[in-house]
């Protein structure tokens, strides 16, 4: 069930700039995928199906140990088997020895230590997969293993009196945000610790990639990606050779989640392919893929907050400590969000929080949806329930009387703006009906564990429980946000007018595919639309993360499209003999509607196939930037964020107190969403977040003993499937977002945000227990005095 609400006084900032006629396949309808029927019959090309006669299959030899010295590495034995094209190791790199997303910190083959399991030593390419792998275990590598570093506490408390694990040191970033009279107390006061565990994307489509050698000393490259110019920069500078000389283009990408922004596999299969001279194909399965991407940050969170005795938040004081792993990715990044959203979405008039992410030798994490917001509303929510508990207040109204409001003043001194509809999304949540409650006559399928588990109807406890949460939207921190887009006006094969769109924009299912093709139609009016390849001969559309596409690849898309449309106009101008001006806001006389040029006071209407046939194509290229904002200052202070979305979770659960097993009964989600550009895909985007927020709190967890992860399959890491996830009461909050194209917002990531610590909640609220870690374990569940006696057992 999805409703929508909008003021009715309020209109988008941002209209669309021409007269036309929406089409059916326009802005605000739900246009299928373009791709969807091949991804449903299975035929649409992922990277990991690419293939080239005579390629190369290329495989990655692994650290076993998560911290260890190397003493030799001898390839003479891989080399001499048979088929066996190349081997490569950290000698062989040719430009600089080191890439990484923010920090060039990771080497591209280890040389002289490894600082995880499944660092990369060395890279084969032979002239089929067993054969790479036979060479791989002829590879013979002598390491001398050191004891690991796991705990990033330690880090913290050691300080400089630890061995530095890097020579950039263990800790990658701190930030200390002062605001307000942080000593200022209220009369109510709860503090407590949480624990968030490891969680991995789990993509389903694992990494892959096809290098081809170029005749100019370059690559040419189709790989799954999530930035394909960030790829080439890092590519390019570790091959030794400009970046113009390496191609890339966007392959079929099977899921992405932020563990396809750093760079895995890419610079190998593009050196083997340099190497060898041969095409090489380079994909991982499901192990090296755990092995081989970075995964969510571990957090260790304390909180105190405290309350004056009418509910009113007075001060909330943080400690949130990250483990980045081996290397840098986007933790500076993630810290960041973790501490700038430590508070919640509420008005806190003083505020003290310490953050650092560090160095260990657990393996690399970095970005993943949510960016660091996740692990502390997690904590925050929590606070807030035990806040109510301790003034005997409702949740949902502690919440609602705390919101953030526009003209609010963040933890950051950044002033909220409009909107932030938070107090509407926690009382729309509250307000949506209940599921009925367990009992004899519901299906054993519907209760916690299914058939198999043999649940008892009066075994079970219900818990409901709220989360409010809210995410910045694009990058902060003043980076230069920007996306390019070409877009082109033609005539098709068979003489009717086609626009074509260029943009570097990786499609990882978040829609881009679909809504490029809508905003061509609505500016245009022209409904064919052709969507050319993401590749890097366009200027960089920037990451598809930080929920920005729709926004910043939109945005450009948008605009290119009205300045075709004004070259347009401005033709049948010239050839009308009217000035230029009329063609311009607010006043035209010259219109584009409905793939026609209207020039109502003279009379004269043509058809865009007219023009296009008489003068030729029209095309533009335009660049699209946001708002600038702030970096932090030293006291944690500045206009760090673009905008923000504000999400409402209730959950309801059932939990079997016998067997710990949870069912989760109900999902509803109260969001701001923007204006909707396509509501099929909002609902994708919103099912898909909430999904992975219900597996945080509930299941997903990489488990890492000692540096070593344990269960990099599929048989032991437990995804929640549509078996464990409730159809979603989904509410869109619909007020258009000020300065973003139609007044859009990025909708993918603020459910994750609150999903967690709403389930969360609802299974404190049915146990009667403190939870403090995420995901729960079954035997967080079980308390000793809920046990049947074993002779209650007898006969049944």
């Amino acid at each position: 069930m999805t409703h929508s609400r909008s003021p009715g006084d309020q209109a988008s900032s941002d209209q669309t700039s021409n007269d036309q006629t929406q089409t059916d396949q326009g802005v605000g309808r739900s246009v299928p995928r373009p791709d969807g029927a091949a991804k449903i019959d299975g035929t649409f090309p992922y990277a990991g199906d690419l293939f080239l006669p005579g390629m190369l299959h290329a495989r990655t030899l692994r650290s076993p140990h998560p911290r260890a010295r190397i003493r030799r590495i001898d390839t003479a034995a891989a080399r001499r088997i048979p088929g066996v094209a190349a081997v490569v190791t950290a000698a062989d790199v040719p430009g600089r020895a080191t890439y990484g997303l923010i920090v060039a910190d990771q080497p591209v083959f280890a040389g002289d230590v490894v600082r995880y399991q499944g660092e990369p030593v060395a890279a084969v390419a032979a002239r089929d997969a067993r054969t790479a792998a036979r060479a791989l275990a002829a590879i013979d590598v002598d390491y001398e293993p050191l004891p690991p570093v796991t705990d990033p506490e330690w880090i913290v408390d050691a300080g400089g009196d630890a061995d530095p694990l890097h020579p950039d040191g263990n800790i990658f970033r701190e930030i200390h945000l002062r605001h307000g009279e942080p000593d200022t107390r209220g009369e109510v006061e709860v503090s407590d610790s949480y624990v968030v565990g490891m969680q991995d994307q789990a993509f389903l489509g694992c990494e892959a990639a096809l290098a081809v050698p170029a005749a100019d000393g370059g690559v040419d490259m189709r790989v799954a990606t999530q930035w394909l110019h960030s790829d080439r920069e890092q590519i390019a500078a570790c091959l030794g050779i400009p970046e113009y000389r390496v191609r890339l283009t966007l392959a079929g990408v099977g899921g992405a989640f932020g563990g396809r922004e750093d760079i895995t596999l890419q610079i190998h299969g593009a050196l083997l392919a340099r190497v060898t001279g041969q095409p090489v194909r380079i994909r991982y399965d499901r192990v090296e893929s755990f092995l081989g991407h970075p995964h969510r940050h571990p957090a260790r969170l304390w909180f105190r907050h405290t309350a004056s005795g009418a509910g009113q938040l007075v001060s909330v004081h943080a400690r949130v400590i990250m483990d980045g792993g081996a290397y840098a990715s986007s933790s500076p990044a993630v810290l960041t969000n973790a501490v700038t959203h430590a508070a919640g979405p509420y008005r806190v008039p003083h505020a003290m929080v310490d953050g650092w992410v560090v160095r260990t030798n657990n393996p690399p994490c970095g970005a993943m949806r949510g960016f660091g917001v996740p692990q502390v509303a997690f904590g925050h929510e929590a606070q807030m329930d035990r806040l109510a508990d301790a003034l005997g207040m409702d949740p949902v109204e502690l919440r609602r009387r705390n919101a953030l409001e526009p003209g609010d003043v963040l933890p950051t001194g950044q002033i909220v703006a409009a909107p932030m509809p938070s107090r509407e999304a926690i009382a729309t949540v509250a307000a949506r009906p209940l599921p009925p409650p367990v009992s004899d006559r519901t299906p054993v399928t519907s209760l916690p564990g299914g058939r198999l588990a043999g649940s008892e109807p009066s075994r079970i406890r219900r818990g409901v429980g709220y989360a409010l949460a809210y995410k910045n939207l694009l990058f902060s921190e003043g980076f230069d946000d920007f996306a390019t887009a070409r877009v082109r006006l033609e005539l098709g094969p068979d003489g009717t007018p086609r626009v074509v769109v260029h943009s570097a924009c990786a499609e990882v299912g978040q829609g881009f595919v679909t809504i490029a093709g809508q905003i061509a139609r609505t500016e245009l009016g022209v409904d064919q639309v052709l969507l050319a390849p993401a590749d890097t001969a366009v200027g960089s559309a920037g990451s598809t993360s930080a929920s920005r596409q729709s926004w910043m690849s939109g945005g450009a898309v948008r605009a290119a499209a009205v300045a075709v449309a004004a070259q347009l106009l401005a033709r049948v101008a010239g050839r009308l003999g009217l000035p230029a001006v009329v063609v311009a806001q607010p006043r035209r006389v010259l219109t584009l509607v409905g793939g026609e040029i209207v020039a109502s006071e003279v009379g004269v209407r043509m058809s865009v196939a007219e023009v296009l046939a008489a003068d030729g194509p029209v095309e533009a290229v335009e660049v699209f930037r946001h708002r600038r904002t702030q970096p932090l200052g030293p006291d944690g202070q500045g206009d760090v964020h673009v905008a923000f979305a504000v999400a409402a979770h209730r959950a309801v659960v059932d939990v079997d107190v016998d067997l710990g097993l949870v069912r989760v009964v109900s999902m509803a989600l109260a969001q701001d969403v923007g204006l909707v550009l396509n509501p099929m895909a909002l609902r994708g985007q919103v099912e898909g977040g909430t999904a992975q927020g219900l597996g945080l709190a509930l299941m997903e967890e990489l488990v890492v003993e000692g540096g070593v992860v344990r269960n990099p399959t599929f048989h032991d890491y437990v995804l929640p499937t549509t078996a464990d996830i409730p159809a979603l009461d989904f509410v869109a909050l619909t007020y258009p977002q000020p300065g973003s194209p139609y007044g859009v917002k990025g909708v993918g990531e603020a459910p994750t945000c609150s999903a967690t610590p709403a389930v969360v909640a609802a299974v404190r609220a049915a146990i009667g227990r403190d939870l403090r870690r995420v995901p729960i374990r079954p035997e967080d569940l079980i308390r000793p005095e809920d046990l049947i006696p074993p002779d209650d057992l007898v006969g049944r």
